[in-house]
């Protein structure tokens, strides 16, 4: 199976792609994926749950929301060779490829901001959370390699600690978790985000 598109243009805000709708990348030789930071996450995902990510070329054509410009922004979408990339996952399956955010689980009607949880965190071996905090905002940084950037807000509207590493884990009260704009069916009280160095895959630009 030579390319393999994927136009995933119609997902809805905060909507991943079906899982049967993306498996045809685990075959793939090259693949195309059309649409918002959700769907190439799903694609690649799939790629790297069928062990192919170090051999499939990926091509991305973003939406024309903010997210996905940020990304290819990031990522150099147009410019220079395939190069090899590092790939960020999670211990419950998914790969983040712009923006995780953990926060408090709950009453929907509070303002995002006064919503509280009791967290504690380590960036590395840095511990960056230990009491209540308002959330946890993570980043793959893609100009280095398998670093991720965490800033935790403690208190609202003023500016939060921010770190570099590879890996954060985090323990802590019940929390919505969103995976680049996709947040979990559930809530969780633990979940960490590591660049995986074991990993690689392969950008098209």
């Amino acid at each position: 199976m030579p390319l393999v598109e994927f136009d995933l243009r119609g997902l809805a805000p905060g909507q991943a792609p079906d899982r049967g709708v993306v498996a045809p990348a685990a075959d793939a030789d090259a693949l195309l994926v059309r649409g918002p930071v959700p769907a190439l996450a799903g694609v690649l995902t799939a790629l790297w749950k069928a062990g192919r990510t170090a051999e499939v070329a990926v091509s991305w054509e973003p939406a024309g929301d903010g997210d996905s410009a940020a990304l290819a922004r990031a990522l150099g979408i147009g410019t220079g060779a395939v190069r090899e990339l590092g790939l960020v996952r999670d211990d419950h399956g998914g790969v983040l490829l712009h923006h995780g955010r953990v926060e408090a689980a709950g009453d929907e009607r509070r303002r995002p901001l006064a919503r509280r949880l009791g967290a504690q965190a380590h960036h590395d071996a840095v511990k960056v959370a230990d009491g209540q905090i308002t959330r946890i905002d993570v980043r793959p940084d893609w100009r280095a390699v398998d670093t991720l950037d965490v800033t935790v807000m403690t208190l609202p509207l003023r500016p939060g600690r921010r770190t570099s590493g590879r890996a954060v884990q985090i323990a802590c009260d019940p929390a919505r978790i969103t995976r680049d704009g996709v947040p979990q069916p559930r809530p969780v009280t633990r979940w960490t985000w590591y660049a995986d160095d074991r990993v690689r895959w392969r950008l098209q630009p």
